[in-house]
């Protein structure tokens, strides 16, 4: 027998701080999907009777409704089932097919801060024989362009540059990373899936070829995502089947999860300039309420050029262990990316933490739901712990 949600062990009342990781799905984003699930159950690909002519329809509604929001046509959006196999088609995809009609394969640059549904397709592709680079960034998280084009050669073929970081929020200089690129005849490839609905993400105006974009990050369903590609572009599909997709995402199209997505678009950028403010007040609370407190605790990334729903703080002198232990009951956070493995974090180490620091590092995620109490609860609650660590030590 299936658990059901009564029956799983939850946090209790831990203050939910970890909304980088996912996103509760948006009761007007459910009521969308409701009737794709039961009355509307046809198959898109069915084009010889009214429910496959209905669903078909509302994806192409969908898809023009995400467009809009994208700025990018709608022929160049691609559902995938979220941003990690949105990378890999980029990515293994381009880069093969650009190799095949090169007869050899090229040079690839990215940073050694980028997801690893970004740098395992690279090391994939190292295996292949394509020739990776991994930028450092800066010790505030950024990348510094310079770098970027010293490390450009003859034989670069792509640069994959995440616009926003899934760890410490920092949001990297896309328009001029992309100009660069174009200066080069480089393609450009990104992960914008912690920045779409969260920061204005114009794809013209970032000049990136490729974008990934999932929709559980933005109070979406899980399982659905979408990736722009660049109509002239060449890309090898992954897999092969009913040729949906222009061919480059086989498969029968989940239509109430793509109702959901671009219901959770429309409703994202419909309170984005407010939501951002109120949500970059009340995460500057957060770390002012915890700094005064405790001054020697240490901000990740860059203070202004950040999500502003992120904050990523290393507190020196505790066990990583005994810190977030501690803190389970309390706050619900994490150390890092959801998908780290149970390591410390690669990118605080990429920005000169130690393995002890990063251990001892919060990511700390607001959401469309955090109150202006529980951020009171979690300085609290915070600062609490923190006392208690460093008096027993």
């Amino acid at each position: 027998m299936l658990p059901s949600s009564d029956t799983v062990s939850t946090q209790g009342g831990a203050i939910a701080l970890d909304h980088q990781a996912t996103t509760p799905c948006h009761e007007d984003v459910m009521t969308a999907m409701e009737p794709w699930w039961r009355e509307q159950w046809g198959n898109p690909s069915s084009r010889q009777h009214r429910l496959g002519l209905t669903a078909a329809a509302a994806v192409q509604v969908a898809r023009e409704q995400l467009s809009d929001c994208l700025n990018c046509s709608a022929e160049q959006l691609i559902f995938t089932s979220g941003a990690t196999e949105a990378n890999n088609i980029a990515l293994l995809g381009h880069a093969r097919a650009v190799s095949r009609e090169r007869g050899k394969p090229g040079h690839l640059i990215s940073m050694v801060s980028e997801h690893h549904a970004v740098l395992d397709p690279l090391q994939q592709l190292r295996s292949e024989g394509f020739r990776i680079t991994l930028l450092s960034p800066e010790p505030d998280g950024l990348l510094d362009p310079k770098k970027l084009e010293a490390a450009i050669s003859e034989d670069t073929q792509l640069v994959s540059v995440m616009l926003a970081n899934n760890e410490i929020g920092v949001i990297q200089p896309l328009p001029e990373v992309a100009a660069l690129c174009r200066a080069h005849g480089v393609t450009l490839h990104s992960d914008a899936a912690q920045a779409f609905g969260h920061i204005p993400l114009d794809s013209q105006g970032l000049g990136a070829d490729f974008l990934s974009l999932s929709a559980h990050k933005l109070n979406g369903p899980k399982g659905v995502g979408a990736l722009i590609c660049h109509p002239e572009l060449a890309v090898e599909p992954l897999q092969w089947g009913g040729g949906q997709e222009r061919g480059l995402r086989p498969g029968t199209l989940p239509v109430p999860l793509i109702m959901g997505f671009a219901k959770a678009a429309e409703l994202a950028l419909s309170d984005l300039e407010s939501r951002s403010q109120r949500l970059e007040q009340l995460r500057n609370r957060l770390w002012e309420g915890v700094k005064q407190r405790h001054p020697t605790v240490l901000l990740n990334g860059h203070a202004t050029a950040r999500l502003p729903h992120n904050l990523n703080i290393t507190i020196p002198g505790v066990l990583g262990s005994k810190l977030h232990r501690a803190l389970r009951s309390r706050v619900a956070c994490s150390s890092g990316s959801a998908c780290s493995r149970g390591e410390p974090s690669h990118v605080l180490m990429a920005l000169g933490r130690s393995r002890q620091e990063a251990e001892a590092s919060l990511r700390l995620s607001l959401g469309r739901s955090t109150t202006d109490g529980d951020i009171d609860q979690a300085i609290q609650a915070l600062n609490d712990v923190i006392h208690q660590l460093r008096h027993k030590a």
